[in-house]
């Protein structure tokens, strides 16, 4: 069974990183140092509808290989506007014919039952994607469905410990946008989930998020991760820039993001929405023109209809299509950090499956959960949004 590609990409930072992998560094405390015998890692990817209840126990058991500190999930859990594939193999097996409101009842908790349950002890770290708010969903259903992800034990301790700021940041009570220091990594959900933006309450929070990091000597990097990727990337026909308000609001994170790296602060931009693993994708001409590329990925892999890469995108070690997998962060002790995509094959995805699906189901989920053409999207953030 051939389970990861090992695609490496280039990636370096000068990060701080703690003692034992896997915990949670209490929020303003000083960073420790990482442990002598090696790195820790993370993994994190989006966009698990349709087959993702056939690629997330994938994706779980070759994270639990790696030693994954936590997996973070970019949104998009399932279709909402129709039953996912993968829900209905279930179900037909079952010999259940279920209608659209019975798979609208169950959908988010089947979610939980054949997508987050896999990762057992490993913490699973969830944000929302706009098919969270497909009506009759909502992101105050969404909040209260998935309370339990949005108040983990880390992310409250950090709530608790923002209210002590001057002035502070945040409030008590969980939200859909979070963040959590460990191992002297500001780790960012953001929610762009609906109309491809950033409401001002949001803003107005990150943007103290990101000056309190630069004032912390303890916090080395800032990885943001969201949804829809931020504007004018190599993906913008599917990003942020489909609405004014997503423009404006992306550009507004993505300066703040450039004063950090000024400050000396290392940044890394993580998003899905676009069904395919692609990295690099600020490093465009609207970006290059300005002097202020920063590294980020897309990595839409976990499940959902496959997408073809962009136009004039050619596969490769930092480029794939129509592929299911995930993102791994492998942090050393010398405060490196590389980036590797880990590609799973019908091989990996079968030696997961549970009773619930056949073999039949998974080869369909390889064979025919993708897309062949592009679209009429527009190519560049310049041009979306236009007649």
């Amino acid at each position: 069974m051939r389970v990861g590609n090992g695609l490496r990409l280039s990636v370096t930072a000068a990060l701080a990183v703690s003692s034992a992998i896997g915990c949670a560094q209490r929020p303003g405390a000083a960073t420790p140092h990482p442990r002598s015998t090696g790195t820790w890692t993370f993994a994190v990817s989006g966009d698990s509808r349709n087959c993702g209840n056939i690629v997330m126990p994938a994706i779980a058991a070759d994270a639990k290989r790696h030693d994954a500190a936590f997996y973070w999930h970019l949104g998009d859990l399932r279709a909402i506007y129709k039953a996912d594939e993968d829900f209905v193999a279930e179900q037909h097996l079952k010999k259940m014919l279920p209608s659209l409101n019975d798979y609208l009842f169950s959908a988010w908790s089947d979610f939980r039952q054949h997508q987050i349950a896999p990762f057992g002890t490993t913490p699973f770290f969830i944000g929302i994607g706009n098919h969270e708010t497909i009506a009759p969903k909502t992101r105050t259903q969404f909040q209260i469905e998935f309370e339990p992800e949005l108040d983990r034990a880390e992310l409250h301790a950090q709530r608790e410990h923002d209210l002590q700021a001057t002035p502070p940041i945040g409030d008590a009570l969980p939200r859909t946008y979070y963040h959590w220091v460990q191992h002297g990594i500001d780790f960012i959900n953001l929610d762009n989930a609906s109309n491809d933006a950033f409401d001002a309450r949001q803003l107005v929070w990150f943007e103290r998020v990101i000056d309190a990091d630069e004032k912390d000597p303890s916090i080395a990097t800032v990885v943001v991760g969201m949804h829809e990727s931020l504007p004018y990337s190599v993906s913008s026909s599917h990003s942020m820039c489909e609405t004014a308000s997503g423009r404006e609001s992306g550009e507004r994170v993505y300066e703040k993001l450039l004063d950090a790296q000024r400050q000396g602060k290392r940044v890394y931009l993580l998003a899905s929405h676009s069904h395919y693993f692609l990295s690099n994708i600020y490093d465009t001409p609207h970006w290059r023109e300005r002097g202020k590329v920063l590294p980020g990925w897309v990595i839409g892999t976990a499940g959902a209809e496959r997408y073809l890469l962009p136009e004039g995108t050619e596969q490769g070690g930092q480029a794939r299509e129509h592929t299911y997998g995930y993102l791994l962060g492998e942090v050393n002790k010398h405060g490196e950090i590389a980036f590797t995509f880990h590609e799973l094959d019908e091989a990996a995805l079968q030696a997961t499956r549970i009773a619930d699906y056949t073999p039949e189901t998974v080869t369909w989920c390889v064979q025919k959960n993708a897309r062949t053409t592009r679209g009429s999207q527009p190519a560049s953030c310049e041009h979306a949004g236009e007649p």
